[in-house]
């Protein structure tokens, strides 16, 4: 699943109005070289959220119970629109929704 998300968090890290995300089994993925730097934080809901960086860059790589930055990827899914967009009723006035794209107003 591809989704865009609108929280302050994810504007935050990406220093934009969004982010776009990647859903999967972290099980399923595997880094080609170095080891990931983290930081922890209490998001919006009161939850903690642990950011994996790159270490050298500052690259955020993903975040636990969270989504793969869909950018970091060497192949990024960019041939179809995302499937969400999380947080819906936090994206910015001026940017319309993504037609097709289930709007949700939270994670859950």
């Amino acid at each position: 699943m591809q989704a865009l998300c609108h929280c302050n968090d994810c504007r935050k890290i990406t220093g934009s109005t969004f982010s776009t995300n990647i859903f999967a089994p972290t099980a399923d993925l595997s880094l080609v070289s170095g080891a990931p730097k983290t930081m922890s934080k209490r998001t919006d809901k009161g939850n903690t959220i642990t950011s994996y960086f790159c270490g050298e860059c500052g690259t955020t790589l993903w975040r636990e119970s969270d989504g793969i930055e869909a950018g970091v990827l060497d192949e990024m899914s960019d041939r179809r629109p995302p499937d969400q967009e999380l947080y819906s009723d936090r994206r910015a006035a001026w940017l319309p929704a993504i037609e097709g794209a289930e709007q949700k107003k939270s994670t859950d």
